[in-house]
């Protein structure tokens, strides 16, 4: 994956892959605050074009390195980022079950974020 960069544009919520400039993938997030702050990823897409070449992975990876770098947990809605995680818990710990009932709160009083 030597060719794919990622960048964060925390403004907009998204962790993006791009492709000689061109974003190829990226995971839509948000940031929770209460009960505690938390990165809380709630879709990964990647363009058709790309598919099977680890691009998903890459940005679950960098998600969880930019969580640790920030010193705060990761909480799941994602389907793609919870296998990823399950897959790989040396370096995506758990979960707190208290952060995800409250982000799935907030994903449903926010339906028009997502």
């Amino acid at each position: 994956m030597s060719d794919i960069e990622i960048r964060d544009d925390r403004a907009a919520g998204r962790l993006e892959a791009l492709a000689e400039g061109e974003v190829v993938g990226h995971i839509e997030y948000f940031l929770l605050d209460a009960p505690a702050r938390a990165l809380v990823p709630v879709h990964t897409i990647v363009e058709p074009a790309h598919e099977g070449k680890g691009i998903a992975g890459s940005l679950a990876r960098e998600l969880y390195t930019l969580a640790a770098r920030e010193d705060v947990p990761v909480a799941p809605l994602c389907p793609y980022v919870v296998r990823w995680a399950e897959r790989h818990p040396d370096e995506a710990p758990p979960a707190d079950p208290e952060l995800l009932r409250a982000a799935k709160a907030w994903l449903v009083a926010h339906p028009e974020r997502f």
